[in-house]
């Protein structure tokens, strides 16, 4: 009984040791063809950031911080007006710096000081944009450092650009399997790599040069962006 048991056992564990090979053997070893693709897609921002910064002069670091406070809170008023929440709005930067003269063979000499309150504000509605502009400038904004418009929702655009990039892959793997003298077979594989999505569209603005009484509102045309997918496939080639 015993050696029959042994026995057993022995053609048991055989077939498993079998088993234990690495399940891509097989596939590894059909002729295939890798190719890898690129899908784009346009999209429109529908979002849009804003820097808009207060810049003051005084002859002392104290009135020139005060001014720009002040102003700066009427142009935070401003935009608040137009229905933006809190959120939307953020400082991202405050500076206060002085002016020297400098003259030869003689030390710097503190003319003045400038002080810088930059406001980052979010805009959900490109409707919004110019009335931001319009606002923060006729309450004292004189520098619009940043404008930049991004898309919110992406993912039904990435899905569109993985669909033309594998197709892409396919037309590819197609012309090099007709010239390898065979013809293409079937996916074996497809991984979907890096996303990129659109980066935000910069409009950088120089210092504002605008009336504060102007009458004609502030254009704006955000365009479209490019949203694109990497993917790597493997295809089965048939040899003729």
């Amino acid at each position: 009984m015993k050696i029959a048991s042994l026995v057993a056992l022995l053609v048991f564990i055989k077939p498993l040791s079998a088993q234990q090979q690495p399940i891509n053997a097989t596939v590894d070893q059909i002729p295939q063809i890798v190719v890898g693709a690129r899908g784009e897609a346009r999209i429109a921002p529908d979002r849009a950031t804003i820097q808009i910064s207060v810049q003051t002069r005084a002859a002392t670091a104290a009135a020139a911080a005060n001014e720009n406070a002040a102003k700066q809170k009427a142009v935070f008023d401003a935009i608040r007006a137009l229905g933006l929440e809190l959120n939307q709005l953020s400082t991202i930067n405050y500076n206060i710096y002085p002016e020297q003269r400098y003259e030869p063979n003689k030390e710097p000499v503190v003319v003045g000081y400038n002080v810088t309150n930059t406001l980052l504000v979010d805009v959900k509605k490109l409707s919004q944009v110019g009335p931001v502009i319009d606002a923060a400038i006729s309450k004292g904004a004189n520098m619009i450092t940043s404008l930049q418009f991004y898309a919110s929702n992406t993912e039904e655009t990435r899905r569109t650009a993985i669909r033309t990039a594998i197709q892409k892959a396919r037309l590819d793997a197609e012309a090099a399997a007709v010239a390898a003298g065979g013809s293409l077979g079937g996916l074996l594989e497809v991984s979907i790599g890096a996303y990129y999505a659109p980066p935000p569209r910069p409009m950088v603005m120089a210092r504002a040069q605008v009336a504060e009484a102007a009458d004609v509102a502030t254009p704006i045309n955000p365009g479209e962006q490019t949203l694109s997918v990497d993917v790597n496939t493997r295809w089965r080639f048939i040899a003729r």
